[in-house]
């Protein structure tokens, strides 16, 4: 039975909690904040602080506005600053300067000695850069030279490249700030006491999926676990917000704009049990959206793990592939169909390598039927003893409800293909070539039936003909073509077959 989960239990007290902050993360490296700012606006133009910003927010993408009451509020200037104050930073801003230098040393007493700092040595990062100085004098300055600095001290008119002790430095400047900021011009027509919604993009946070399956010692029955892994590294703690997930290829440009999507129906998943608060999904816009049933909180440089879907009772069926022509990459990169078609070797080359493949149906018959994100799957089965053994994992890409996975998991030990071409005729005064190959595939399992897939690629040219075949072929689509042998425990059958193109 499919379950729901949100990752952590929570007292039903607090299933009426309304966080004040939502976050809505995407699978592509970014988020959308949304939060509240309490404003009390007198008539015509207030200087407005807000500190409790992402380290990374894209400034031009920030909307301020009423939702409640309407009222119309208009910035006039904005400022933003990612700059907090650390050490490095201060004495930056004291270069040039003497001040006090605590120093501490084993079997002396403590002392006081001044400095003045010639050189801070303080190196800033990419982003601060960016917004204090702007991408063109960024790029073309290269402000980032200042990584190899090391500060320089002059104490007693000597000069040290090392600092003499922990600085002391004067009350911070007005201009300073402890976290990043937000200052604005807000203007508005009349008085007003709100609190204002506050919308941003902001980078440094991601989110992917991970799935585990887990099949018993016999059969292919599996339990299927889907977890996200969420990654805060926005240098902001969110506190019981509202926690979605964006799955899906979203156009992110690098100087990203704000855009609003309509909703399209929501779907809801069971729980085992009625009593506990579950994960919901929607269709939006043209991608999907996953819901946390509760306030949850995120901190900064955090990694979160929850648990998204978990059912049991899923098919699952284990195929094997021998796709035995290998080709020379390096040889025929850029190469035309008309060479190809002229080459004799092409095609020729083989490898022994029989591959286990798995297929799960993403339908509610089969105890899915739900959009699931692309990410990593884990493969597990349990041995004679009950332990868990890892035999291999693949990555799917989004797949919508009632479409297939197909999982490759590794090559089979005990399954062997072998193939080669046995006769090669061409005429090119007729436009056409004749090519027969020969192909054997054996089971050395000692007591398991097995059947492999035989694909053969039929790449030489667009117009071909079966001429003669030992065994029936599926035509899979217009140049391949596939042989399905069962075969019992330790058995080894051949497959022959010519095909002819014509130009």
């Amino acid at each position: 039975m499919k379950t729901l989960l949100p990752g952590l239990l929570l007292f039903a007290s607090f299933l009426h909690v309304r966080a004040e902050t939502s976050l809505t993360i995407y699978n592509q490296n970014f988020g959308v904040v949304r939060d509240v700012v309490p404003l009390d606006l007198q008539q015509g133009v207030n200087q407005v602080r807000f500190a409790d910003t992402t380290a990374h927010l894209e400034p031009d993408s920030v909307i301020l506005r009423d939702p409640k009451t309407g009222i119309k509020l208009s910035i006039v200037e904005q400022n933003y600053r990612a700059d907090p104050v650390t050490s490095g930073l201060l004495l930056n801003l004291n270069e040039g300067k003497v001040i006090d230098f605590f120093v501490r040393e084993p079997n002396k007493p403590d002392r006081v000695v001044k400095g003045k700092i010639i050189r801070s040595g303080y190196v800033m990062h990419n982003q601060q850069a960016m917004q204090r100085y702007g991408s063109r004098y960024y790029q073309s300055q290269s402000v980032m030279a200042q990584g190899t600095s090391q500060p320089v001290i002059e104490v007693d008119g000597q000069l040290q490249f090392s600092l003499p002790g922990e600085p002391l430095f004067p009350a911070l400047a007005d201009d300073t700030i402890l976290k990043p900021t937000l200052d604005w011009r807000i203007h508005t027509d009349k008085p007003a006491k709100l609190d204002a919604e506050l919308c941003y993009v902001t980078g440094g946070m991601g989110w992917e999926a991970d799935y585990n399956v887990v099949s018993p010692e016999k059969g292919d029955l599996i339990d299927f676990t889907g977890w996200v892994t969420l990654d805060n590294q926005s240098g902001k703690t969110f506190k019981d917000a509202k926690l979605q997930l964006i799955a899906g290829d979203v156009a992110k440009l690098q100087n990203a704009d704000a855009r609003s999507y309509g909703m399209n129906e929501i779907v809801a998943f069971a729980t085992a049990n009625g009593s506990r608060p579950q994960v919901t999904e929607k269709a939006f816009d043209e991608f999907h959206l996953y819901s946390l049933p509760l306030p949850s909180t995120l901190h900064d440089r955090e990694t979160k793990q929850i648990e998204f879907v978990r059912t049991a009772g899923v098919k699952s069926q284990r195929l094997y592939i021998y796709d035995g022509v290998q080709i020379d990459q390096n040889r025929y990169r850029g190469s035309r169909m008309e060479n190809i078609r002229h080459d004799e070797n092409y095609g020729a080359l083989s490898n022994p390598k029989v591959w286990v493949m798995r297929e799960i149906k993403n339908s509610a018959a089969n105890h899915l039927g739900m959009p699931l994100p692309k990410g990593r799957v884990r493969f597990y089965r349990q041995d004679d003893d009950g332990r868990l053994q890892f035999v291999g994992e693949d990555v799917i890409d989004h797949t919508a409800r009632d479409e297939t996975l197909r999982l490759y998991t590794g090559n089979a030990f005990d399954l062997v293909g072998e193939r080669k071409r046995t006769n090669y005729k061409s005429d090119n005064g007729n436009h056409w070539v004749d090519e027969t190959f020969e192909i054997k595939v054996r089971n050395r399992k000692q007591d398991e039936a097995v059947e492999i897939r035989v694909v053969e690629h039929l790449y030489r040219w667009t117009n071909w003909e079966i001429r003669e075949s030992s065994n029936t072929h599926l035509k899979t689509d217009a140049q391949t073509i596939e042989f399905r042998i069962p075969l019992k425990a330790g058995e080894e059958k051949t497959i022959t077959y010519t095909v002819h193109y014509s130009w």
